[in-house]
């Protein structure tokens, strides 16, 4: 009976040190992996891409070609700004009648064609520095009596609706003048002096020589005048719109001074 009852209380003991061995042994979780380096991983920024309006014809600053890709002066000089400015760029090609209006919708982040900067734009948009010195240019048959801008005057003169150059003609010749001929686009302008619609063209000096460069059978020159004022080339943004008109200007600060924009320049105007 003793020998029963020891055997019996030995067990008991056995079982009970087990149990709680049991209940106190937790296998640990295992430690998360390292990442590679040895580091935390961060997930890398996301880069902001906007939307840039831009009037596709409008060579050598921005047009279509043969593979419907948008390129050009401007496209070049926006996209190397905004490499520099640590943003991405999508153009669209938006006509110009609807290019501000565009702006100002928010369907376009930024607009860049040849856009010249005025005191009257700066009240809807906001620009950047300027990145382009231009004028207006007066094209014209080579066999023309046109010899500088007060000739216009009793002239059929073709122009690109709400240009400057449109700005500087119906100042001379009166807004509602009959005389005044707006186009969609220059090059459209320039098509209708071929066909004899139009005795004169008045748009921006790039646009002009690039034209009357690469069209040299149509029979153009050009003419100049001292009363057209110089004119600056802006990117534009939506009134207020600080945060990407700083991107813009901190960009186009960088390739102005490692030389990136003289090589584009270069590139489209000659040295």
């Amino acid at each position: 009976m003793k020998k029963k009852g020891l055997l019996t209380l030995a067990a008991t003991l056995l079982l009970g040190t087990a149990l709680a061995g049991c209940g106190a042994s937790k296998t640990p979780a295992p430690a998360p992996a390292p990442s590679q380096g040895g580091g935390t991983s961060t997930p890398a920024p996301q880069v902001k891409e906007y939307i840039v309006g831009t009037d596709a014809a409008y060579a050598p600053f921005e047009s279509e070609n043969d593979k419907k890709e948008i390129v050009g002066f401007d496209i070049e000089l926006l996209t190397a700004v905004a490499e520099k400015g640590g943003f991405k760029v999508k153009f669209v090609n938006t006509p110009w009648e609807g290019i501000f209006t565009s702006l100002k919708n928010g369907d376009r982040d930024i607009l860049i064609s040849a856009i010249t900067i005025t005191e009257e734009r700066k009240k809807e948009m906001d620009f950047s520095e300027p990145y382009f010195e231009a004028k207006q240019l007066i094209a014209v048959p080579k066999d023309s009596k046109i010899a500088k801008f007060e000739d216009l005057k009793g002239k059929k003169v073709g122009v690109q609706t709400g240009t400057t150059g449109d700005d500087v003609v119906s100042k001379l010749l009166g807004k509602d003048s009959k005389d005044i001929k707006r186009f969609e686009s220059t090059p459209l302008a320039l098509k209708e002096m071929v066909n004899g619609g139009v005795e004169a063209v008045v748009a921006d000096n790039g646009v002009v020589i690039n034209y009357v460069k690469n069209n040299s059978d149509k029979g153009f020159k050009t003419v100049e005048d001292a009363s057209f004022e110089k004119e600056f080339y802006g990117i534009a943004v939506k009134k207020g719109n600080k945060e990407v008109l700083d991107k813009i200007n901190a960009g186009l600060k960088k390739v102005k001074e490692d030389g990136t924009y003289q090589k584009i320049y270069d590139k489209y105007f000659g040295k």
